[in-house]
């Protein structure tokens, strides 16, 4: 019988993103007659259980190791630091046992994301055990971004990428192609039914069963095209006045400074359109909100991948999005949705009339968008390509 694989994941951030959802469906997906799953995540200040290891204990069958993890790189207040503390002084002694801990399981593959704290223990980590290093790039790599980080890419012994636009800009930054593995996201494709009910949704914001309901999920700032949005909706508004836009999400506040969902009411304010547009702030029900709604759009320039865009689709929903970053890789134009050009109002506008004015193109493109994610990016597929280069890289 062939010796299984042991990986190990990092975490060593208490939140719990888009990036660590996905590691985490790659865990809970992996071949259990192959691989033996390992985890190592922030166990936080001791004063409360962080969040991505409350949703990480919920994993069946992984073996999971708490790690007070060193402060990360950012700039942090006194009151930050002295909170910090615990963690700093315990945190050399966890280095050690996590070290050991890899050498005594037999772990022969260590996978962090590419944040900086993420990569810098994974790969020296893996160093130090004499593993393999992954570090899994979820966004466009540039020049700018910090040193641990480039660091920990660089070094790393492959990398991970969520789409051949995140491979593209890891190799335009000097990494050799054949180290870098594109596996495209996938999602748990048992958690978006389209059949279930949205009406509760719609009885909750008070839009008729006869509206035409067009809705966007996503953080809150600039470059994901909210701002767009609803400027185009404004335009295609007077076309087909049955209808409202439904923004779903919270303010990024450390991206853009303020509150950028004030700028937008402003702006549908100022456009006509305040009464029709209706800002929901973070949600937990996404499923019910996707059946509510007749179209999706979400109009980010240089979106690396878009889960939230499977999302859609496996709802059934045709997408209304923007041509380039991943985008084009999820989104089929004409297919599974539209794409428009970036910064193009007009477009974006055009696009929304059409599937606004046509029932049956929008029947047809949500269809075939719910196939694709069955076929193509499920969390199952995401997991089983994972599996086969964790393979490739340990026979090189």
């Amino acid at each position: 019988m062939t010796q299984k694989i042991g990986v190990l994941f990092l975490l060593t951030q208490d939140g719990f993103g888009a990036d660590s959802a996905v590691h985490a469906q790659i865990m809970r997906s992996l071949d259990r007659d192959k691989f033996v799953i390992h985890v190592a995540c922030s166990a936080g200040d001791g004063r409360t259980t962080p969040e991505a290891l409350r949703k990480i204990e919920k994993i069946p069958d992984i073996r999971l190791r708490p790690v007070r993890f060193a402060p990360g790189f950012r700039q942090r207040s006194g009151r930050e630091i002295l909170a910090s503390l615990p963690s700093l002084l315990a945190f050399p002694a966890d280095l050690i046992g996590l070290r050991n801990y890899i050498a005594r399981e037999g772990i022969r593959i260590v996978h962090s994301t590419e944040r900086p704290r993420d990569a810098v223990y994974g790969v020296t980590l893996a160093k130090a055990s004499g593993a393999k290093s992954v570090v899994h790039v979820h966004v466009k790599w540039q020049e700018n971004y910090s040193l641990p980080a480039k660091w920990g890419v660089r070094a790393a012994d492959a990398v991970f990428s969520i789409s051949r636009f995140v491979t593209d800009s890891v190799v335009k930054q000097g990494r050799e192609p054949r180290s870098i593995y594109t596996v495209l996201n996938g999602i748990d494709v048992s958690r978006w039914n389209p059949d279930i009910d949205g009406s509760s949704v719609r009885r909750e914001f008070q839009i008729d069963s006869d509206t035409l309901l067009l809705t966007s999920v996503s953080r809150l700032f600039a470059v994901k095209g909210q701002s767009q949005l609803v400027q185009a909706y404004a335009a295609a508004r007077k076309e087909v006045p049955n209808s409202k836009l439904l923004i779903v999400g919270a303010d990024e506040r450390w991206i853009h400074r303020g509150s950028y969902t004030e700028e937008l009411k402003s702006l549908a304010q100022t456009l006509g359109v305040a009464d029709h547009v209706i800002f929901a702030g973070q949600r937990a029900d996404i499923p019910e909100i996707m059946a509510a709604s007749d179209i999706f759009s979400m109009p980010s320039f240089e979106e690396p991948f878009g889960l939230v865009f499977l999302e859609a689709m496996a709802m059934r929903r045709p997408v209304i999005a923007i041509n380039n970053g991943g985008t084009p890789e999820v989104v089929e134009h004409g297919r599974s949705g539209l794409l428009s050009s970036a910064w193009d109002v007009p477009g974006l506008t055009q696009n929304m009339l059409t599937l606004l004015r046509d029932a049956e193109l929008r029947a047809r493109m949500g269809e075939y968008g719910r196939k694709q994610v069955l076929e193509h990016f499920s969390a199952q597929r995401m997991a089983r390509d994972a599996g086969d280069a964790y393979q490739q890289i340990l026979s090189e």
